[in-house]
């Protein structure tokens, strides 16, 4: 099972000297991968109709994740970037597909590609973009990636996206995995029908993601797709010790989880020290690095 760790974007105050440090962390612990999380815009809460329902305000920094796994591309060389998840139906399809195609190039390959529809329509207005259809318009983007990815020139009329005979050049040198986030029936059916594998927030705790994991073998064996070969992400969110950290890791693998990321933010760590002191913790006890892990 792949270990990784998320970057605590909340509690650093948009410092460019943490993502250097906590991206180098990240890789001279053993962790695998790096996943971050995205927001373009952060929306005043109060006196909404409909109301913002999401965790993050006005107050909470981020940064884009293609421009920071650009940088630490260059700064790192062997863990994957992982976008978990980027919101993908408020941001124009092309474009991302070229932020994304430059990331895995410049990378070496190590980009992993995670969508879903977000919950902020302050975000989407202020993009253009219309929050009632993102589920539908998802779905198109996805396999409109793909084509930009690998096909020499495409010609597409979609509900959504309109190209006329355009090439997305240089591309990458594969298709980039595109995985599926959210909870339901809906992003599950996506995930299916669309994905290469499904993160799970930690949000809710362990057992409704192993829960939801189970529905979605099933839903798999139902549809005819191998499980193996499909992916299964869980974000740890815990706020516990780090015995329960390593517990919802091990429960996870248990599961046939095929990867994991563990989240340092919300324990009151107000420095990169403290959340990469508490990553070398994590990296001990899981034993990352050790050839029988």
């Amino acid at each position: 099972m792949q270990i990784g760790a998320v970057y605590p974007q909340i509690e650093l105050g948009g410092d460019p000297d943490a993502v250097r440090r906590i991206g180098r962390a990240v890789e001279d612990l053993g962790f695998d991968h790096l996943l971050a999380y995205d927001h373009v815009l952060g929306a005043v809460h109060a006196d909404r109709t409909p109301p913002l329902t999401g965790p993050y305000t006005e107050r909470d920094p981020f940064h884009d994740p293609f421009v920071m796994f650009a940088h630490l591309a260059g700064i790192t060389e062997r863990i994957q970037f992982v976008t978990g998840i980027v919101i993908l139906p408020q941001r124009q399809t092309v474009l991302l597909a070229r932020q994304a195609a430059d990331v895995d190039l410049l990378s070496g390959g190590r980009l992993r590609l995670g969508v879903g529809i977000g919950w902020n329509h302050v975000e989407y207005e202020a993009l253009g973009q219309d929050f009632r259809t993102r589920g539908a318009r998802q779905e198109e983007q996805i396999g409109l990636l793909r084509r930009l990815f690998t096909e020499p020139v495409v010609d597409f009329s979609g509900r959504f996206d309109r190209i006329d005979r355009a090439a997305l050049i240089p591309k990458p040198t594969r298709s980039i995995p595109i995985w599926l986030g959210g909870w339901g029936e809906a992003a599950f059916g996506r995930a299916v029908r669309l994905g290469d594998g499904f993160l799970f927030s930690g949000g809710r705790g362990i057992e409704p993601a192993l829960d939801g994991w189970a529905g979605l073998r099933k839903r798999l064996d139902d549809s005819g797709r191998p499980v193996e070969g499909f992916g299964a992400e869980y974000v740890v969110t815990a706020k516990g010790d780090l015995d329960g950290v390593v517990a919802e890791v091990d429960a996870w693998r248990a599961a046939g989880g095929t990867h994991v990321s563990v989240a340092t933010m919300g324990r009151g760590l107000d420095s990169a020290d403290g959340h990469i002191d508490f990553l070398a913790a994590v990296a001990a006890a899981l034993r990352l690095g050790a050839a029988d892990r």
